[in-house]
């Protein structure tokens, strides 16, 4: 059989040169592989924008307190896996409202208690602990009760 032969001469109606989306003589389909490459940028584009979108709450948070991040981070979290979009706004908000720092009023509280029951004082500048007036009795026999049990 013999192969058959391109015609030289092309047909009057055609137009010259041939448009983009046509696809080419040997099957190839330059518009669907441009389109297919567009498709995975944009879904790619799309996946970190709303991770992007979705940390946003913890890196708000990042500069707040440790705690504060750490229920943050919990929120996004929960707010990922189950789908549930109130996790996240709570998130937000939480990331957003300063929470007081309660540890050092905490922990001056206790040292002053602790100085209140023990009759003592500390000096802030130097470190110095130093009675500020004399014990009562039944404070002294308790120390000494205490000693004695803990030297036995």
């Amino acid at each position: 059989m013999a192969a058959e032969t391109i015609p030289a001469e092309v047909h009057p109606a055609a137009t010259d040169p041939t448009p983009i989306f046509f696809p080419g003589a040997d099957g190839s389909d330059p518009v669907t592989i441009g389109v297919g490459i567009f498709l995975i940028v944009c879904v790619l584009a799309v996946g970190l924008l709303f991770l992007r979108l979705h940390t946003l709450p913890e890196r708000i948070a990042h500069k707040r307190q440790k705690f504060q991040f750490e229920i943050v981070a919990v929120l996004g979290l929960l707010a990922l896996f189950t789908h549930i979009h109130l996790f996240w706004v709570a998130g937000l908000i939480l990331a957003l409202v300063e929470l007081p720092d309660l540890s050092g009023v905490f922990g001056s509280m206790a040292t002053s208690l602790r100085d209140i029951a023990t009759n003592t004082r500390r000096d802030v500048e130097t470190k110095t602990e130093f009675r500020t007036r004399p014990a009562p009795a039944s404070f002294e026999a308790s120390q000494k009760a205490k000693e004695d049990l803990t030297d036995a």
